[in-house]
């Protein structure tokens, strides 16, 4: 039953009262008061979700990808007719 230290920063939200009698029986359950039991569900919820998002920061190629990957930044491709006229319009659009 960890607690968590003295702070200033704060949330208040507001939220239907039966959830809130739902929370209150399951922070019982764990013998915790509602607030460490609040402040460990949200963390560990945020984290859930952070850790979530970082897979998806990162992307993992295989070997045969990266040195594919590589190949290409060494000896980039001439641009095709589709990315001189997209150049172009920008060109006029910005300058």
């Amino acid at each position: 039953m960890a607690s968590f230290p003295q702070s200033n920063a704060r949330m208040e939200f507001r939220l239907p009262a039966t959830l809130k009698k739902e929370i209150e029986r399951a922070a019982a359950v764990e013998n915790r008061s509602l607030t460490d039991f609040a402040i460990a569900s949200l963390a560990e919820a945020a984290r859930g979700v952070l850790a979530d998002q970082s897979r998806h920061e990162h992307v993992q190629l295989s070997r045969r990808d990266r040195d594919r990957f590589l190949k290409m930044l060494d000896a980039p491709p001439a641009p095709n007719t589709a990315l001189l006229a997209a150049a172009r319009k920008h060109r006029q659009r910005v300058a």
